[in-house]
């Protein structure tokens, strides 16, 4: 076995998967209140596959149940930030200011998705589960099967595969994605310049997800830590 002094493992992508133990209290609570608020929503299509609010939720809920999910969101985001950063921050545990300027809900059905994409003007997203199917009923699903639903994730090198392009010597490069299967009270945080897609869903009960965008700055000073090259 060749010792790995030589080589460098640079630029990881750093994917945070939380569990939130309250999610079977509170879940059930939020599923009724968003579909309340697409049933009330004048510009919402009657019937549609596929619906997404308006990123305002932060406002617009008041709720215990919301507040509950809110604290372990942050808390779950604040875990994933500092362990992404352990060794790049200049000390330790510095404090930290959380900002969330957007967050929504989605319910998809009848095989709707959400194309590949990125999100800007953020440095970490996130996606909660709040309701989808059990496994064994989305994967009996006869055409989409064990993707019933899942969110995958595609690594940075993904778009640089020249067309798929791959021999023996970049094997370490052929798992382009990772498919993350829905669960209930499942969170999902990760690097906002991640590109993913939810795959096509469809089942008993809507798929429902909460997402959310996330600035975190210093709380003592200036965010950036390495200057630009000017050579």
């Amino acid at each position: 076995m060749l010792q790995p002094d030589p080589l460098l493992q640079l630029w990881q992508t750093p994917l945070g998967i939380h569990r939130f133990e309250h999610a079977s209290d509170v879940n059930a609570t939020l599923a009724k209140v968003f579909k309340t608020m697409r049933l009330t929503d004048s510009e919402a299509v009657t019937g549609a596959p596929f619906y997404a609010s308006t990123d305002d939720l932060l406002q617009r809920i008041k709720l215990a149940e919301w507040e509950q999910l809110l604290a372990f969101i942050v808390d779950a985001l604040r875990q994933t930030v500092v362990l992404a950063n352990q060794g790049h921050w200049p000390q330790a545990a510095p404090g930290l200011q959380i900002a969330i300027p957007s967050m929504w809900f989605q319910m998809s059905q009848m095989g709707s998705h959400h194309d590949i994409h990125t999100h800007g003007n953020c440095s970490w997203s996130g996606v909660y589960c709040v309701q989808v199917d059990d496994a064994p009923k989305r994967h009996a699903n006869k055409v989409f099967g064990q993707l019933n639903g899942v969110t995958r994730f595609y690594g940075p090198h993904f778009t640089q595969q020249a067309g798929a392009s791959m021999d023996f010597g970049n094997a370490y490069l052929q798992s382009g994605h990772i498919d993350i299967q829905p669960l209930p009270g499942q969170l999902v945080v990760f690097p906002s310049w991640l590109a993913h897609q939810a795959m096509p869903y469809a089942g008993e009960q809507d798929r429902i997800i909460v997402s959310f965008n996330a600035r975190v700055h210093s709380a003592i000073g200036n965010d950036q830590i390495h200057n630009f090259s000017q050579a």
